[in-house]
């Protein structure tokens, strides 16, 4: 629960436990962001000869930051909406700016480190700008505007390495964006620190946890959306052959076994977990570096199986491999952290499952990309039945955070 607040701010007694409809409005920007990351993808491992380990790695790396940039605006703007009255008119300022910002991000993606690069940095830098500067306007209470103050000054100075590096060739782009990330990310882990005016601690920021962890579990859905959506159209381009068939089938499989293993018990009651922590605002953050793990690897299996969709028979190749049987292994990783994070322990198969995807990837690079995907889906179906064995005629496992 969040601490009364006399500014203009703060809404009714315990705030809302619901996304408004804005914030809903919000997150459907970013289905179509997250495709055009995927189609990034796509176009280095299959269409620009990126097959190599090295072309994989840069290429890959390049896609990541992309990625890392919107998900820093989803959560900064999630995490805002989750601290103060998503309805009063300064919020849905924030918000909408963050709307059209990720639009244009989004639309920037696929030429980001050749002709577009100055557009994604403006619109990455207006939005992270913008919050806390509306926030300092509006807030009362002088400890909020000193931490919304420490955000504005850090934005504005990493600011100042994306414009830079919007104006650069490629490489040093991809340094100085990369560095300005860093310097965000280490700031916001040490409470924004700004030599004069301290820094925070987390323990003490005031959220509304339910609210937070349905924003989490929606973008999770998002995430999923972004799947089907990419799997439909890549098969939908030629739907007749029985391989692209089998492709599209493992695909729509592998997506509902993504939601299963999320939903069961540990995604269903995240909220509870939240607000039954000591500081529901250090589980918030922990919850928010888990789901990216978890959404870095649905879109990374997202752009495997639209790999596999167009070459179901082909060659397998090392970047192929890493989306088709890498990007479920990295999405059970960060559900076996979930599942620590609301219940103080973790399942053997999340692990176990994960493991074997990691062994699977060399001995199946000899046989062809539909065979991996078949593979995959069946590891994770495997992680579905046991999970539905373990709690087959038992009371419904309470929320225990270890936070």
């Amino acid at each position: 629960m969040r601490t009364p607040e006399p500014a203009a701010l703060v809404g009714p007694e315990g705030g809302p436990n619901r996304a408004t409809f804005l914030e809903l409005f919000f997150d459907l920007v970013f289905v179509f962001a997250l495709t055009r990351v995927s189609a990034r993808a796509f176009e280095d491992l299959a269409l620009e000869g990126g097959k190599t380990s090295w072309t994989f790695l840069t290429g890959g790396g390049k896609t990541l930051l992309l990625l890392l940039a919107l998900w820093a605006v989803w959560q900064g703007t999630a995490w805002t909406t989750s601290r103060y009255d998503p309805y009063h008119i300064g919020l849905q300022t924030i918000v909408i700016i963050a709307l059209v910002g990720s639009v244009v991000m989004g639309v920037a993606i696929p030429r980001a480190f050749s002709s577009t690069g100055l557009a994604f940095a403006v619109a990455y830098v207006v939005v992270q700008v913008s919050r806390p500067a509306i926030l300092l306007l509006t807030l009362r209470r002088l400890q909020h505007r000193r931490l919304k103050l420490r955000m504005l000054i850090t934005f504005s100075v990493t600011g100042v390495l994306w414009l830079a590096g919007a104006l650069l060739p490629t490489g040093p782009r991809v340094t100085l964006w990369t560095l300005a990330l860093l310097l965000e990310y280490l700031a916001s882990r040490f409470g924004w620190p700004v030599p004069g005016l301290g820094r925070s601690t987390v323990s003490r920021w005031d959220i509304h946890g339910e609210h937070l962890a349905e924003r989490y579990q929606q973008f999770f859905l998002v995430a999923l959306g972004e799947t089907i959506l990419i799997a439909g159209l890549a098969y939908s381009r030629a739907p007749g052959s029985a391989t692209r068939t089998a492709a599209f089938a493992a695909a729509l499989l592998t997506t509902v076994l993504f939601w299963r293993i999320y939903v069961q018990r540990a995604g269903r009651i995240l909220g509870e977990a939240v607000t039954r922590a000591a500081h529901p605002a250090t589980i918030g953050r922990s919850a928010a570096d888990t789901h990216l793990v978890m959404v870095i690897g649905v879109v990374a299996t997202a752009i495997g199986y639209e790999l596999v969709n167009e070459h179901p028979t082909g060659h397998n190749e090392v970047g192929w491999l890493a989306m088709i049987l890498g990007g479920p292994a990295l999405f059970l990783l960060g559900r076996a952290r979930f599942e620590y994070e609301v219940f103080g322990r973790v399942s053997p198969s999340r692990w176990i499952a994960a493991l074997l995807l990691v062994l699977l990837m060399p001995l199946l690079k000899p046989v062809v990309p539909l065979a991996a995907a078949i593979a995959a889906a069946l590891v994770l179906l495997g992680v579905a039945v046991a999970d539905a064995r373990r709690a087959w005629g038992r009371p419904p496992e309470a929320a225990a955070p270890p936070f």
